[in-house]
């Protein structure tokens, strides 16, 4: 099995529209190594061009923070602990979340509602 490299593919454009042809007046790609420099003249008619640049593609680990999220951490920021408690349990009920069941309890005790009583069997 044959392999190819992988290399970018890179998109040009005219620098001055007005003295161009149509291919680097549109804009055109090139496949190109990244350790060659770049093109500065169109392949077709050698007026200026110069390479454009795109936004790199970014990815987010884990899921995005949701509205509610944000008001849960609001709450919290305020010291508002029973109601970011409350806010947070009701959401992890309603989407199965663990973390936001985990992020209740801690706030219900920082709300200062004590659970290890509860916890406890009675030996009576």
């Amino acid at each position: 099995m044959q392999r190819f490299p992988i290399m970018p593919t890179y998109a040009y454009r005219a620098t001055d529209p007005g003295k161009s042809c149509n291919h680097c007046r549109q804009g055109f790609e090139m496949i190109q190594r990244m350790s060659e420099p770049p093109l500065t003249q169109c392949p077709k008619c050698k007026n200026p061009i110069s390479r454009l640049l795109f936004a790199p593609a970014v990815v987010i680990k884990g899921s995005p923070m949701t509205e509610t999220d944000r008001k849960i951490k609001d709450y919290e920021r305020e010291g508002k602990w029973s109601h970011a408690a409350e806010l947070a349990d009701k959401e992890a009920e309603k989407t199965k979340r663990e973390d936001l069941r985990v992020r209740a309890l801690e706030d219900y005790k920082k709300a200062g509602y004590d659970f290890d009583k509860y916890d406890k069997k009675d030996d009576s």
